[in-house]
C-alpha cells in the first residue's frame, strides 16, 4: 500500500466518518496553498490530504483500500473545480476562503446512482438516469421577473454584486470583498417576481439524462456531467450531475479489480485422468479448457485477456479458473467395489467395510 491515508489525515484505522471529516478540516486549513504562500510544497500536501479524504470518506472506496486494492482516482478531482467540490462538501457553501467571492451564482450539484450488470461494466453501456432538479423557468426564461418587466439595480451594492465586509476566518479577522447578500452577486433585485417561479428563475422538474458508462467501471466510480445539475437561477451557472455506478454481483464470477475468478468442480476420475470442460466468459460465450491429468483440488488455470476491461484503457485483465475436486457421497455398490479395487491397486487402505 503506497500511501497511508490514515497517517496523512492523522486518524486511526478505526476512525468514524465524522472523525475523518474533522481531521481533514484541520489538515486542509494547515496545508492550503493560500495559507502557505511561501511554501512550494503546500499544494501537493493539500491535494494528498484531499485524496485521502476522498478515499476514506466513501465506504466502498475505504473498504477496497483497507483490502489492499488499488484505488483509481483519475477524474475524481477534475482540476480546481473538483477540489472546490470537496471543500464545499466539508466546509459548506460558504467556501474555504472568503477572499475570492463568486459573482455568478451556481446551482447545486446533483448525485444519482445507477446499477449495471458485470457485462455492462466490462464493455460499457448507456444508462438513463432520472432525478428531480431545479430547472430554468420557461415563463420568465430564468430572469425571475414577470414577463414585460426587468430586474432593478441592487440598492445595497449598487449593481456591483459585491460588498466589503469584516469577516472572521481560521486565520483571524480580515477585510474581504464578498458576494452581496441582498442580490446574491447578481447586481440586481426582482421588483415584480414571476408568478411561476416566485422570482427565483427556477422551477422543480423531473429530468432524464442518458449517460455513457465507460468500460471498466467498478462500484463507486463517479461520472461527472458538467452543467447537468440544478440551475443557478437567473443568470447563474448550472451545477454538475454526478452519476455513481453500482455494479451488480454476478454468480459466475468474483471480481478482483480487472481480473475475474470463476470456480468450478470436476470429479475424481476427471482430475486424475484429465478432461475438457466449458468455462463461461464475460464475453457471453463458453470457452473450452483442457484439464490435465493429475490436477489437484484448488488448481488455478489462467485464461489471459478474458477479464474486465481496464478503466481508461483498451487492455483487459485475466480470467482465472479455480478447479475443485468433488468427492462423491452417494456411491452405489458397483461404484464402491470399483473404487475399492482401485484403492487396492494403489496400495491405499480404507477402514470402511464393504457394502453387503
Amino acid at each position: 500500500m503506497a500511501k497511508n491515508y490514515y497517517e496523512i489525515l492523522g486518524v486511526e484505522r478505526s476512525a468514524t466518518t465524522e472523525e475523518i471529516k474533522k481531521a481533514f478540516r484541520k489538515v486542509a486549513r494547515e496545508t492550503h496553498p493560500d495559507a502557505n504562500p511561501d511554501d512550494p510544497d503546500a499544494e501537493a500536501r493539500f491535494k494528498l490530504a484531499a485524496e485521502a479524504y476522498e478515499v476514506l470518506s466513501n465506504p466502498e472506496r475505504r473498504r477496497r483500500y483497507d483490502r489492499g486494492d488499488t484505488i483509481d482516482l483519475s477524474g475524481l478531482f477534475g482540476g480546481v473545480g473538483g477540489l472546490d467540490d470537496i471543500l464545499r462538501s466539508v466546509f459548506g457553501d460558504s467556501g474555504f476562503f472568503s477572499s475570492r467571492p463568486s459573482r455568478t451564482p451556481r446551482g447545486r450539484d446533483v448525485l444519482v446512482r445507477t446499477q449495471v450488470n458485470l457485462e455492462e461494466a466490462a464493455f460499457g453501456t448507456e444508462a438513463t438516469v432520472e432525478y428531480e432538479a431545479d430547472s430554468t423557468c420557461t415563463v420568465c426564461t430564468g430572469s425571475g421577473s414577470s414577463p414585460g418587466t426587468q430586474p432593478v439595480t441592487c440598492p445595497d451594492c449598487g449593481g456591483a454584486g459585491q460588498v466589503r465586509m469584516s469577516q472572521r476566518s481560521v486565520f483571524g479577522t480580515m477585510m474581504s470583498v464578498t458576494t452581496c447578500p441582498t442580490c446574491r452577486g447578481d447586481g440586481s433585485v426582482i421588483a415584480d417576481p414571476c408568478s411561476e417561479c416566485s422570482g427565483t428563475g427556477t422551477v422543480p422538474e423531473k429530468v432524464m439524462v442518458n449517460v455513457e458508462i465507460p468500460p471498466g467501471v467498478s462500484t463507486g466510480t463517479r461520472l461527472r456531467l458538467t452543467g447537468r445539475g440544478e440551475s443557478g437561477g437567473r443568470s447563474g451557472h448550472s451545477g454538475d450531475l454526478f452519476v455513481e455506478v453500482i455494479v451488480a454481483d454476478d454468480p459466475r464470477f468474483e471480481r478482483h479489480e480487472s481480473d475475474l475468478v470463476h470456480r468450478t468442480s470436476i470429479g475424481i476420475a476427471e482430475a486424475a485422468l484429465g478432461t475438457r470442460i466449458g468455462v463461461p466468459t464475460i464475453d457471453g460465450e463458453s470457452m473450452p479448457l483442457e484439464i490435465p491429468g493429475g490436477t489437484q483440488p484448488g488448481s488455478i488455470f489462467t485464461i489471459s485477456g478474458h477479464g474486465m476491461t481496464r478503466l481508461g484503457r483498451r487492455s483487459r485483465g485475466d480470467l482465472m479458473v479455480v478447479v475443485d475436486v468433488a468427492v462423491p457421497e452417494d456411491l452405489d455398490s458397483e461404484e464402491e467395489d470399483l473404487l475399492r479395487r482401485w484403492a487396492e491397486l494403489r496400495g491405499e487402505r480404507t477402514d470402511r467395510p464393504a457394502a453387503t
